[in-house]
């Protein structure tokens, strides 16, 4: 199976049904461009904002605002990393997990409607399972595949590679993609009062 072709427009459909059934409300657009400006429509002013590492966010270049500071949001993540004092950082860090909204991506959309997600530490799975009250995954449709199954191959096999090829890259070391947790998410329940968002892109983002 090729990963990194874009699904086809029935395949994008079934996501869409399946996904949202699941209780994850689902939207498409065209192109990084219209995911960077539908993000900053629905997100309102003045909301407390995190981000977990996403290649995905970093191209359509949301990461790059936050960093820019031209932004009506509170960036929790920028003031974490801005802060010296390692005690107040820890602290810092720990709220991150209750941003009102949390972004992020996925590495594996099963047309039966599972999702998958790959951490090393884990540190955005808590903001996705049930901290923060609005979670935004944004991924390119070559990320969807059949069944679970298929997802999960796709994030063991094809993702992780890449991870470890990006990271010995960036540091020379090898061992930076091990895994060390797996999110399968199979339906936000409603109790929660949750809002969960899946942004499909069409185009290849991320790994």
């Amino acid at each position: 199976m090729d990963y990194s072709t874009l699904a086809s427009a029935k395949s994008i459909e079934r996501v869409t049904g399946s996904v949202s059934e699941r209780g994850i409300s689902v939207e498409v657009v065209e192109n990084r461009a219209a995911a960077l400006k539908w993000l900053q429509a629905i997100i309102p002013a003045g909301s407390s904002i995190s981000i977990g590492g996403s290649l995905t966010l970093q191209q359509i270049e949301f990461k790059n605002l936050l960093i820019s500071g031209k932004h009506p949001w509170h960036n929790l993540k920028g003031e974490m990393l801005a802060e010296k004092d390692p005690k107040r950082q820890a602290e810092l860090r720990r709220q991150l997990v209750m941003a009102d909204f949390f972004l992020g991506s996925v590495h594996g959309i099963a047309e039966t409607g599972e999702i998958v997600v790959l951490s090393q530490t884990g540190s955005q799975l808590a903001p996705y399972m049930m901290t923060s009250r609005n979670v935004i995954w944004v991924a390119g449709t070559q990320k969807i595949v059949p069944t679970l199954e298929d997802a999960m191959k796709r994030a063991r096999e094809y993702v992780v590679p890449k991870v470890e090829e990006q990271l010995f890259r960036q540091t020379g070391r090898r061992g930076g993609g091990k895994i060390g947790k797996v999110l399968i998410f199979e339906n936000e329940m409603p109790y929660l009062g949750r809002t969960v968002r899946l942004l499909l892109v069409k185009e290849v983002l991320g790994f």
